[in-house]
């Protein structure tokens, strides 16, 4: 089943937040969680999400390498200039989502255009 998701004037959160649950199948009958739902997700118009400049100055993701000093803090904003709008979109679905084995496979079934 393909669905389509308008991401103009929404919030970051609240689109990640719809296109979780439908990844993962909540809105469909047959719900069980160690499946994956047979489901594409379109989201249009990524572009004209709305973020604010204060979160794109304060919003920040952190990765570690496990070496002494290998923490590293990105901040949103930077994160959109180097991938695009469409990093931050996974990034936040991605967290939205269960964390096991099933997580990756999910995030492939997102198509994000501008």
């Amino acid at each position: 089943m393909k669905y389509t998701i308008d991401a103009t004037n929404k919030r970051l959160g609240n689109l990640a937040q719809e296109v979780a649950k439908v990844l993962m199948g909540k809105d469909s009958v047959d719900f069980a969680k160690n499946t994956i739902a047979d489901v594409q997700v379109l989201i249009e118009n990524a572009e004209k999400l709305d973020i604010t400049d204060k979160k794109k100055d304060e919003k920040y993701y952190l990765t570690y390498s496990g070496f002494p000093g290998g923490q590293k803090k990105e901040f949103l904003g930077h994160l959109i200039e180097r991938k695009g709008i469409e990093e931050a979109i996974v990034r936040a679905v991605s967290r939205m989502l269960p964390k096991n084995k099933l997580r990756d496979r999910m995030l492939l079934n997102i198509e994000i255009t501008k």
